[in-house]
């Protein structure tokens, strides 16, 4: 199978059911309002020719994990819960989709072999828990020398405040934190 050639991706960050569906587990309402935000970025990517990769937050039922000896039980994948959003416009022969057990991106799986692979340096960065996955994410890139980018406007946590703050000390130490319409020039 041939390598298409990319110059930069968008990982979108654990868009999924117990974070965004009202009925999820660890669900907040400003994650409805994202999600559409996310989409809109998404097809806009894609336009620009960016490669597209959803981290999947998954936890494993009745199997020792210990992502789970801390906080809520949520992102099960027997029950559904880590379960990407039906909205979102995945293109399953071009996109990929990984799942991961940890906050970061880049613990346990194969993002960076597959930045790698396609030759890009430059990665943005949507999605939710800013404070959390979002942040682990964008610390684990900028330590593997990617120039990272986060875009404000498609990321949030449920605190305004800590989600802010965690936007500056990303801007400050790890990469540079854009609106999307500075990213995509409208």
């Amino acid at each position: 199978m041939e390598n298409k050639s990319y110059t930069s991706a968008l990982i979108v960050i654990d868009m999924v059911y117990d974070f965004v569906n009202p009925l999820g587990r660890v669900y907040y309402e400003g994650n409805r309002d994202l999600l559409e935000k996310v989409n809109r970025l998404i097809l806009q990517c894609k336009d620009k020719g960016m490669l597209i990769i959803y981290l999947q937050h998954s936890h494993r039922r009745n199997k020792f994990d210990a992502g789970l000896t801390r906080g809520r039980l949520n992102c099960m994948e027997t029950d559904g819960g880590d379960a990407l959003d039906p909205s979102l416009p995945i293109n399953q022969d071009e996109d990929f989709i990984l799942k991961k057990r940890r906050y970061s991106g880049f613990a346990y799986t194969d993002l960076d072999l597959i930045l790698k692979e396609h030759g890009i340096n430059k990665i943005y960065i949507c999605g939710t828990k800013t404070n959390n996955c979002v942040r682990s994410t964008v610390e684990d890139g900028y330590h593997l020398g990617y120039d990272v980018w986060v875009i404000k406007d498609c990321v949030a946590t449920n605190d305004p405040n800590v989600n802010q703050v965690h936007l500056q000390d990303i801007d400050k130490y790890y990469g540079h934190v854009v609106s999307s319409t500075d990213l995509l020039g409208e």
